[in-house]
């Protein structure tokens, strides 16, 4: 299902990391023109898109990356555990930053990647909702907290429309058995944001990123009003895995914990 209309501009951040880069082109159809920042290289514009480096952390920059944007996809910031110093930055003062640039310029829809690593230490023998209290296992897992928060705030108080997608694992495949339970394909999250910029009323509803697998432990019920079916399994690939991956013992994090090896990650220091 597409969109039924073109956005002007939608913006992406991040767009050189590994979500960015695989959705850039896939996404090229939401609007007429696609905005793609970074601190990385991005290489080339396309002839629709147009290129914007960004640091998130300096808030002129970012309200100037906003302007003139009807939609965001929020792919900005670390992407996993990291030093104090750096989640703040880019996924603390970065999502502030955004947040409020979106509040002065027109309020464009958000599609916001938080990540399964916000309700880590909930346990794979337990199915949870969208209505759990968040169990982050890692300084990562909180900024992504706080981000989803920062949605909340905006939504309630100016009416900013954010969907939080609490991103499983969103690779070509699955590399790990762990996984099977956490992937999201490329397709599917490419018609999850398809409809968060189609349907009428948004809100700020938290969705679970991840595909239609056999082994789960996400329930995304509660957001059925969203109208996303996602299409792909994992257990295509479980045979695979069976004879490439050798399994974890049944103590290790991997098996016990949804947020697998990041709840027994140190703290990362300087």
């Amino acid at each position: 299902m597409h969109p039924t209309s073109k956005m002007n501009r939608l913006l992406i951040t991040g767009a050189a990391g590994g979500l960015g880069h695989a959705l850039r082109s896939r996404l090229s159809h939401l609007a007429h023109t696609i905005r793609l920042s970074d601190v990385a290289d991005l290489g080339d514009a396309a002839p629709h898109e147009e290129i914007v480096p960004c640091d998130l952390a300096d808030k002129a920059a970012v309200d100037a990356l906003v302007e003139g944007c009807d939609g965001i996809v929020h792919f900005g910031g670390k992407s996993i555990e990291g030093t104090w110093e750096v989640i703040r930055d880019s996924n603390i003062e970065g999502v502030y930053n955004l947040y409020e640039a979106a509040r002065k310029h027109g309020h464009p829809r958000i599609v916001f990647a938080s990540s399964n690593h916000a309700v880590g230490f909930y346990r794979q023998d337990q199915v949870i909702d969208n209505t759990v209290y968040p169990q982050p296992d890692g300084l990562y897992g909180v900024s992504k907290v706080f981000g989803e928060m920062m949605a909340s705030a905006y939504w309630n108080k100016f009416g900013q429309e954010t969907a939080v997608v609490r991103i499983g694992s969103s690779f070509d495949e699955p590399k790990t058995h762990r996984m099977l339970s956490s992937w999201m394909s490329y397709g599917d999250f490419v018609s999850l944001i398809e409809r968060v910029f189609d349907v009428p009323r948004l809100g700020c509803p938290v969705i679970y990123g991840v595909s239609d697998n056999d082994t789960v432990w996400w329930d995304n019920t509660k957001v059925a009003w969203l109208g996303w079916r996602p299409q792909d399994n994992s257990e295509t690939f479980r045979a695979k895995l069976d004879a490439s991956e050798a399994k974890f013992p049944g103590d290790a994090p991997d098996v016990v914990y949804q947020g697998g090896s990041f709840t027994a990650d140190g703290i990362h220091e300087k």
